[in-house]
């Protein structure tokens, strides 16, 4: 490497003082290196570093050089809002004027486009998916490849379909650095890569890339994992020790539904904390990532929502409810513990449900050759909008979304103006690839499992999973150093946990709208369903991801599970989600859905409700026997399809309906996409009941 300009370096080190605040501030190992590569050099660099390292330091020092140098602004590309957020405050605390453009701030995009005109902004930030924004990629893009200073992609182990947070969005970046002039440097920065990584984040930066790798040791971080039989006694152990752990952290959950249940115990357990998900309002994110910064609360308790996006420097803890699938993902979790403290606390308490919910992911994220065949099959020249296109292939629309991403910059479709077209290019499904990738994601749920069993020092083993050359026992952990953590959980605290999660009775909120396309598939309806044909407001027992009465109705409706009565157990369940249904007017019959997986079970559900309410047992929907019994689909216009036209109300039941005056309560085993539950409650509600309630023992989601 050429030796470093003194010029340069005493530039650096008065901007990285004014950066930080401190007279005295000095270069982390390679931050100056990384930063004279892009400003003298015009390099392509990777820089791969802890949490915590300074990555930002790099790109704003770089970024201040090359202005003075006169070159144009900066474009750092960004995963996520929180991180945006946080990005730009830092810039202007070292005097560098930054902006952010993403789905949040669109509105402010003609400000700050007067802004770059007037060359009045250093540095701006763009969310990976602005990149195929038709108006943003045809308008704007060009402009800001002209006169660009300095590419900066952070959290670049997202390029790599290899990593383990693979964003398809990312992948337009290669196009992007192959448009640019050789002389605009190109940084790239991650703290969670391993080598296969980082070998294809250097390909696809192209050139002759300056790799600049450092150690992933967090010498903070007090690692340690507890094994705990039961969600009860996980959840009894986190409500009698929270208050223990330093300062205030985070408790991570894998599933929406359980860190609602997770911080809703805790609540009731007098620990002040909230819910952080993938549904959390994003001005109510903000508003709570702010009160964990300024310790209003012990912890937020949240899904993988909040993970690059989020920096506390004195985050005291990190605690994970089931482990994540990947050391790596989980390295990148708890890294954001203890980065400016002297020490932090990372403990995983793992479940037994955990690889249950690792293949649901992992199987969720691969693409599907039949359903991207039959996507490129309905595009054409004339864009069609992704709920048109929803409307045509059997896809749901969170995945055709993933799916078009991962067409898109494969080349085989292209966002543009009005919706998506195909591109002519030929596609086929790379099965060797996607075989190895899904390969890798089983050998690291196996390392997942080596670390849980502690067979070495966990720093070092996490080290070792992202080919840390350095790796070598940390001293702290409890695997060097012995158990840091209470083992015990006091008896009180199970008895408590345990009935915070026999709580029963989710919501279940009726179809107000019947979905576009319908009409394409056989179903004459469109537009908001009519209030005389609506279901009411239902109920369930419990959500199948639950951790309380969700684990007894998994195996109840795992795969091969016999048919049968209602279990014991359950009917205790059943009558407590009942008594406490705050209906306006109670049932007065029960009528039962015609089930052909599980018969039993549903008959003998209703008849267990209507003899211990003393209602009358009304009968059973009919089943057409002249309507071809389908598949379901995968979204909401091929699943109403498939229960189309299959209900009927026959004469016996008709003439119940007519001898009773009062809402009626619809029962079913499993609600999943509530089109069976809309359909049967519009035959009912056409065939003389003056109010239908849906009634199941679970609902998925």
């Amino acid at each position: 490497m050429t030796p470093i300009d003194a010029r340069t370096a005493d530039e650096a080190l008065a901007r990285l003082r004014a950066l930080t605040g401190r007279p005295g501030a000095q270069f982390h190992p390679g931050q100056l290196e990384a930063i004279a590569a892009l400003v003298d050099e015009r390099r392509r660099a990777l820089v791969v570093q802890r949490t915590g390292w300074g990555k930002s330091a790099v790109y704003f020092v770089a970024t201040a050089l090359l202005r003075a140098r006169g070159a144009g602004p900066t474009v750092l590309v960004s995963p996520l809002l929180a991180l945006m957020r946080d990005q730009v405050a830092a810039a202007e605390r070292a005097g560098v004027r930054a902006a952010a453009i993403n789905s949040a701030t669109v509105e402010e995009w003609r400000d700050i486009e007067e802004r770059l005109a007037a060359d009045a902004l250093d540095v701006l930030l763009v969310s990976p998916e602005r990149l195929n924004n038709p108006s943003f990629r045809e308008s704007q893009l060009p402009r800001l490849l002209d006169r660009m200073g300095l590419l900066v992609v952070d959290e670049a182990h997202c390029i790599s379909d290899w990593g383990h947070d693979f964003r398809p969005d990312y992948r337009r970046l290669a196009r992007v650095i192959e448009s640019l002039s050789p002389d605009v440097p190109v940084l790239a920065t991650t703290a969670t890569a391993n080598a296969r990584v980082v070998e294809d984040v250097a390909d696809q930066l192209g050139g002759d890339v300056l790799t600049l790798r450092g150690s992933l040791a967090r010498d903070s971080l007090r690692l340690g994992c507890l094994s705990l039989p039961s969600a009860t006694e996980r959840l009894g152990w986190l409500s009698a020790h929270l208050a223990d752990l330093p300062s205030s952290g985070i408790v991570y959950a894998l599933t929406v539904s359980a860190a609602e249940d997770t911080a809703r115990l805790l609540r009731e357990a007098g620990h002040e904390v909230r819910a952080y998900t993938g549904r959390t309002d994003p001005a109510e994110r903000e508003e709570l990532e702010q009160a964990l910064r300024e310790n209003r609360v012990k912890a937020l308790v949240a899904t993988s929502a909040l993970g690059m996006g989020f920096d506390k420097p004195d985050l005291g803890f990190v605690v994970h409810l089931g482990s994540p699938s990947s050391p790596v993902a989980y390295y990148q979790q708890v890294g954001r513990a203890g980065r400016a403290t002297e020490r932090a606390d990372v403990l995983l308490l793992p479940g037994v449900e955990d690889r249950e919910i690792w293949r649901y992911f992992a199987t969720a994220s691969m693409p599907d050759p039949e359903r991207a065949a039959r996507v490129i099959d309905q595009l054409g020249d004339e864009p069609i909008s992704t709920p048109a296109l929803e409307a045509l292939v059997d896809v749901r629309r969170t995945q055709l979304e993933l799916l078009l991403k991962v067409l898109d910059v494969d080349g085989a479709v292209r966002k543009v103006r009005g919706g998506w077209i195909a591109t002519g290019a030929p596609w086929a499904f790379d099965a060797e690839r996607y075989g190895r990738i899904a390969a890798a994601r089983e050998r690291e749920q196996e390392a997942m499992l080596r670390y849980q069993r502690g067979d070495s020092c966990r720093m070092e083993m996490l080290q070792h999973e992202l080919d840390d050359p350095s790796a070598a026992p940390c001293g702290r952990c409890d695997v060097c150093a012995g158990p840091w953590y209470p083992t015990d959980v006091p008896s009180g605290v199970v008895e408590r946990a345990s009935v915070a999660l026999d709580q029963v009775g989710v919501p279940i909120e009726p179809r107000g709208q019947w979905p576009t396309g319908a009409d394409r598939r056989g179903v004459e309806v469109r537009g908001r369903i009519p209030a005389d044909e609506r279901a009411e407001t239902g109920r369930v027992v419990a959500r199948l991801t639950d951790l309380g009465w969700g684990g007894s109705l998994r195996e109840l409706f795992a795969p091969g599970a016999p048919d049968g009565p209602l279990p014991e157990p359950l009917v205790d369940a059943v009558v407590r989600t009942l008594r406490d249904w705050p209906w306006q007017e109670r049932p007065v019959g029960v009528v039962a859905m015609p089930s052909l997986t599980r018969p039993l079970l549903v008959a003998s559900t209703a008849q267990t409700i209507a003899r211990l309410g003393r209602l009358p047992l009304l009968g059973t929907l009919g089943l057409d026997p002249h309507v071809p019994r389908v598949e379901p689909g995968g979204n909401s216009a091929f699943r109403l399809a498939a229960v189309w036209g299959r209900f009927r109300v026959g004469p016996d039941l008709t003439a119940a309906l007519h001898g009773v005056d009062g809402p009626v309560l619809l029962v079913d085993d499993v609600i999943d996409s509530r089109w069976t539950i809309t359909v049967a409650a519009r035959e009912l509600r056409r065939a003389g009941a003056s109010a239908v309630l849906p009634f199941a023992l679970a609902s998925v989601g």
